[in-house]
């Protein structure tokens, strides 16, 4: 039997304001869960695209990136005319890869995140969040959480592991923002039929073409020398890979971590009685850690194509056919997390997606679960206390988001 879904579910799952708001999306989501976990919707303005909202059909599509591609089409779902008229991006990332060239550029760049080198690191890492929270303290007792701090640290740590000076930080952040949240008023660009964040990826472009042109010829330390001078299968990197792999670094490889960061401090503000019991037992961070990753999930979702005609969950899926793995959602399917709708540091199995998985699982994993951890090491023995003190808003964009603005007071000890 076909079930009907209604045009404000349908809607919800691409609407950007739902995604700032989180309840109407959170609400969308549990229907589809319940009444059609593996949909074929359309919503408003859209060609038609399987929604993928329970945890195990994500986790199915996943491992079979034979059979679910992630290039060929866009990576992030858009609007009809918007998908008609997408022009040739000028990077190659590793998201729009599939086998066997995505574990082959995969390997050049693995053993940097990797926790046995990122051990290496840890020090450093500790020194830049030290840094931070002094900064947070210095503010008197009341700052924006998201603009003041979480912003700020884990854009240092990936800006020095790739080899961007620091006075080129503020750069990163504002293209970064023009690129995932080219739909938002206060954090997009400007320009015509949502040309913003082309433009910002130009921008980008041509910021690593001079740094890759110094690094050809003054290697570094650093992972843009790694990139720079990398090989693939015998032989150079090519100038779309490479400049792919420093966008999605440069951009993914803070973007995530302070929505993750920011989403934490807010669960704090909210329950003084979390923030006592990550004090009085600090061997729970960890777990802290991972259920503010389950939380927000930053990356809400990622598309991919049938490659021929298959059956998932009971469905037949068509070849050619667009699906939307909604991570939002896999993260808070009742049938694979206990009681999803609490924040809960000690739930016995986190089994959340936020990273994705199968063999495009976030390359990056381990370094934010450090960056987070580190950040909390050294702020909760000091932070007294801390509240909302204003409206907390979201990013509107339905692809990277999270917190964008979380005023608080706070007290330091």
């Amino acid at each position: 039997m076909t079930v009907e879904i209604p045009a404000a579910v349908a809607n919800a799952v691409v609407d950007p304001k739902a995604y700032a708001l989180e309840k109407p999306l959170d609400e969308a989501f549990k229907w589809l869960r319940e009444n059609a976990p593996l949909a074929k919707i359309q919503p408003a303005g859209y060609n038609p695209f399987w929604a993928v909202t329970r945890h195990a059909d994500i986790q199915a599509v996943e491992a079979r990136n034979d059979l679910f591609l992630s290039g060929g089409r866009m990576v992030a779902v858009c609007d009809a005319q918007r998908e008609a008229n997408a022009p040739e991006l000028p990077v190659r990332t590793l998201v729009q890869m599939d086998s066997p060239d995505h574990m082959a550029y995969r390997r050049l760049t693995q053993e940097w995140f990797m926790p046995a080198n990122l051990r290496k690191l840890q020090e450093r890492i500790r020194e830049v969040a030290k840094e931070v929270v002094d900064r947070m303290a210095a503010t008197g007792g009341a700052c924006d959480f998201v603009n003041d701090v979480a912003l700020l640290y884990p854009l240092r740590v990936i800006m020095e592991i790739l080899g961007v000076p620091e006075e080129h930080e503020r750069k990163m952040l504002k293209l970064t923002q023009e690129v995932f949240a080219d739909g938002d008023p206060d954090l997009g660009r400007e320009g015509e039929d949502n040309s913003g964040a082309l433009d910002a990826i130009l921008e980008f472009v041509g910021y690593f073409n001079e740094m890759t042109q110094d690094r050809r010829h003054n290697p570094r330390g650093d992972l843009a020398s790694a990139i720079a001078n990398g090989e693939i299968n015998g032989a150079p990197i090519g100038d779309l890979e490479a400049m792919g792999y420093y966008l999605i670094v440069a951009t993914a490889g803070h973007d995530t971590t302070s929505h993750s960061v920011s989403g934490g401090l807010l669960a704090l503000a909210e329950n003084p009685a979390l923030l006592a019991r990550l004090k009085a037992d600090p061997s729970l961070v960890g777990k802290f850690v991972e259920e503010t990753i389950r939380w927000v999930t930053p990356v809400k979702h990622f598309m991919r194509t049938a490659a021929e005609d298959t059956e998932l969950n009971g469905q037949k899926i068509a070849k050619g056919d667009w699906l939307m793995l909604c991570y939002r959602s896999g993260t808070r399917d009742e049938a694979a997390i206990a009681s999803p709708d609490v924040f809960d540091i000690e739930r016995k199995e986190n089994k959340h997606i936020a990273f994705g998985f199968g063999p495009h699982v976030c390359l990056g994993q381990h370094l934010a679960r450090m960056e987070m951890r580190l950040f909390w090491e050294e702020l909760l023995p000091r932070l007294a206390s801390v509240s909302v003190a204003g409206e907390v808003t979201g990013v509107e964009g339905n692809f990277v988001t999270g917190p964008k603005s979380i005023p608080i007071r706070f007290e330091m000890s």
